[in-house]
């Protein structure tokens, strides 16, 4: 594919994995995106059809180590690197290039909370203090402006879009909050691991990370931001036995007086003019299904039998808005891009 003033020349680091295999998939239907440079450290030199084999006839760049990257010839770059290995990656390109990172490296806007949970000091802390945290619907303007953008985690997508609106409106109290979230296998990444197993996995259903979540102060940062105070929420994830997908189902306490209508109200105000935030009618809930291969997120309430109380439930996938589309959709607003383009695929059903 010749090169085009009017395309803009994007590297994928990390590009074996499943977020480079979705950007891939993403990026392949974007007019404005040149991919000019694809990176594996474990695969350097091959097609990218060996990896996957979906791509073959798409004349992809071959895949090459991070040090042989033309940096001259790109303007965008996709970080999708394992955590804890991006920090010094992205501090050593060049300053031209406006980078979004979809490890967790610089999701974490305080560095000492950042070594708290990760257990290695942080290896750029003067990036992270110019790092975007990339919540698009909630940040377009940061967004916007900045070079470089820590896309959010999957489950802190999930929970801080119903979640920040309704704090914001102050009609629920931020002291009670649960998150019971389950989320898809390839959240843990294409590494082989024993708990990603088949035989681990299939045909049963278990929680991990129980009160020690690293996505956890993820969530906690941008809800305490949301209420003006710092918090804490009772957040327990579950691994479930499908590919993709993540289903939060909140249970939040009512305040100010608010009703269950109310809370809905504020969130059809909010995401009233967003293309991928889609707030669900009375009597309709979200389900994973609904949402598979798509960058929506979908929003349903129930009112609670416990008096006083309601049920929260968003649905995305966690490949997609949970991922690379968030991170698709992050590029468009920073390059001033048309934000649907490369996302306009609907959901894939069943």
């Amino acid at each position: 594919m010749a090169t085009s003033p009017d395309r803009v020349r994007i590297a994928i680091l990390g590009a074996s994995g499943y977020t480079g295999a979705e950007l891939l998939r993403l990026l392949a239907s974007h007019r404005r995106a040149e991919i000019v440079a694809l990176t594996a450290e474990r695969s350097a030199g091959k097609p990218v059809e060996s990896v996957f084999p979906q791509f073959y006839g798409r004349r992809l760049p071959t895949l090459v180590k991070n040090g042989e990257v033309n940096w001259g010839g790109v303007d965008f770059v996709f970080c999708a690197l394992p955590h804890g290995t991006t920090q010094e990656v992205i501090a050593g390109l060049p300053p031209h290039l406006r980078v979004c990172d979809l490890s967790a490296d610089f999701r974490l806007a305080d560095v000492d909370t950042y070594a708290e949970w990760y257990g290695h000091a942080h290896r750029a802390p003067q990036l992270q203090r110019e790092a975007v945290y990339g919540l698009t619907e909630l940040a377009r303007a940061a967004v916007g402006k900045a070079r470089l953008v820590a896309n959010p985690g999957c489950y802190p997508t999930s929970a801080q879009l119903p979640l920040v609106p309704l704090l914001r409106a102050r009609q629920i109290d931020p002291d009670d909050i649960i998150i019971d979230a389950k989320s898809g296998v390839t959240g843990a990444g294409r590494e082989a691991k024993q708990g990603s197993l088949f035989a681990e996995v299939a045909e049963g259903i278990h929680a991990y990370g129980v009160a020690g979540h690293r996505h956890a102060p993820e969530i906690e940062q941008g809800l305490s931001a949301a209420a003006g105070r710092p918090l804490v929420v009772n957040f327990t994830p579950h691994l479930m036995p499908m590919s993709r997908g993540i289903l939060a189902t909140i249970y939040v306490r009512l305040a100010g007086g608010a009703s269950v209508p109310d809370l809905r109200r504020t969130l059809e105000e909010t995401y009233a003019d967003e293309p991928f935030v889609r707030v669900l009618p009375e009597g309709m809930l979200p389900a994973t299904r609904h949402v598979r291969g798509s960058n929506l997120c979908l929003i349903g309430l129930a009112k609670d039998r416990l008096s006083g109380r309601a049920i929260v439930i968003s649905a995305i996938d966690n490949l997609v808005k949970g991922a690379s589309g968030q991170a698709v959709q992050n590029m468009n607003v920073m390059l001033g891009l048309e934000e649907i383009a490369g996302l306009e695929q609907e959901p894939l059903f069943p």
